[in-house]
């Protein structure tokens, strides 16, 4: 069984810039869970079958599902060598379950401040046209482009704190545990996207350069 590696950490902290870079260092593929759920319901697979009507409930995907949809896709050829899971696990529950069938060389948490955090979200704004999104303080958009900006609903102060808190209820115990275990690495995300990726280069024993 190939050793992969676990990046989490709050919402806003970052991990998706990182977790391509960690997947271009590595060569191992990058496995969300959510995207992993979303193709399933999409392709109205057996599994996504399941899904769907949790998720079409608002109710959270029973864990004994997502182990199912990861155990078909470190089947895949291109996993051979390992994955990158981003945003899995997210309780100890599920840590150890996925301990079952997969074994974890590393886990790299991206710690910000949860005042930074909300900064973050609730100033990003997201053009409808195009998908992409800016913030107000960090990137802001071309000027002839403002107008048409848009907040989408859950990044909002309210829904912000709310997953923040329920990242902190069920998430953060996760750094403890895996830091018993020796494999934990925290890094400071509270920084610029450049020195988080020095930070994940050295890590790897890559330079910047």
């Amino acid at each position: 069984m190939a050793e992969s590696i676990i990046l989490f950490g709050p919402p806003g902290a970052g991990k998706g810039t990182q977790a391509v870079i960690i997947s271009e260092i590595t060569g191992m593929p990058q496995i969300s869970t959510g995207d992993m759920l979303r193709n399933s319901v999409k392709n109205n697979t057996e599994l996504g079958k399941k899904a769907k009507s949790f998720m079409e409930s608002g109710l959270l995907v029973p864990d004994d599902i997502i182990i199912e949809l990861i155990s078909e896709r470190l089947k895949e050829d291109d996993a051979t060598n390992g994955v990158l899971f981003d945003g899995f696990p997210r309780t100890i529950n599920q840590a150890v379950i996925l301990s079952s069938i997969v074994d974890i060389s590393s886990v790299i948490c991206i710690e910000v401040p949860d005042k930074e955090i909300v900064k973050r979200i609730v100033g990003r704004r997201m053009d409808p046209e195009t998908g992409e999104i800016y913030h107000l303080t960090f990137r802001p958009a071309p000027n002839e482009i403002k107008d048409r900006l848009i907040q989408r609903k859950d990044d909002n102060e309210v829904a912000v704190i709310n997953r923040l808190n329920s990242y902190h209820e069920q998430t953060s115990p996760l750094s403890e545990w895996y830091e018993s275990k020796g494999i934990l690495t925290r890094i400071d995300g509270n920084q610029s996207i450049n020195n988080v990726e020095l930070e994940i280069k050295k890590l790897f024993k890559i330079n910047g350069d």
